[in-house]
């Protein structure tokens, strides 16, 4: 068998840059989209629930799945979920609000410190499916992964001012950058910049699509 160095005197790839991943698009729902969620039928109320949940926490569907009722401490008076995070094995420490608990619900009786908080969550090709059919239900029209719940709690934090740094903490990221694509997507300062333009076209006057001319050119090109 001949070897690669005789095949390839030298390596073809010196010089070259392998290309390099786009930045990701993040899409995420507004407070509105959520509250009409929040009042949509869902066929899974458990799903419901978990993809809530998401939205106030921000965590992921992997570390919801496997959320444990031992995972739910009180912290001076104030809920906390101690748990390591699937995709990065990093331990986490988030508190949580009213809201985010009022999803969780009671322990009951029978259930175990050990057992999963929410019960009968499992993935399959239908969740996606029903994800956006519950969305229909509410009137929106965008196609929402299970994960657009943490982008959604993401943006929603830095939209209601809170410092990156503490947004890279909730989120559990391990690099700011990971974090600053969310301000990318909700930069007010860019919305304040271009809202300063001054009204240069007519408030009034409408400017039609297409001219008379063109029209006619179009209508003599089709007869």
């Amino acid at each position: 068998m001949l070897s690669t160095s005789v095949l390839f005197p030298f390596n073809p790839t010196v010089g070259f840059d392998s290309p390099k991943a786009g930045e990701p698009q993040r899409d995420y729902l507004t407070f509105e989209e959520v509250k009409a969620l929040t009042e949509a039928e869902c066929r899974y109320p458990v799903l419901k629930r978990a993809f809530l949940f998401s939205c106030l926490t921000g965590l992921r569907w992997s570390d919801i799945q496997k959320l444990r009722w031992k995972d739910i401490q009180d912290f001076n008076g104030i809920p906390r979920i101690v748990f390591r995070q699937k995709k990065t094995n990093g331990q986490e420490y988030l508190d949580i609000n009213p809201q985010a608990m009022q999803l969780i619900g009671e322990r009951r009786e029978d259930q175990q410190l050990d057992d999963r908080v929410f019960v009968g969550l499992q993935y399959s090709s239908c969740i996606s499916l029903e994800i956006n059919k519950w969305c229909m239900r509410a009137g929106i029209t965008k196609n929402i992964p299970f994960h657009c719940a943490r982008h959604t709690f993401a943006v929603m934090m830095i939209e209601l001012g809170t410092e990156i740094y503490t947004v890279k903490e909730l989120l559990g990221h391990k690099q700011l950058r990971t974090t600053e694509i969310y301000a990318k997507v909700l930069d007010k300062r860019k919305q304040a910049a271009v809202g300063q333009i001054p009204q240069l076209l007519p408030t009034e006057k409408r400017f039609p699509s297409k001219s008379p001319q063109f029209t006619r050119e179009i209508n003599a090109t089709t007869d």
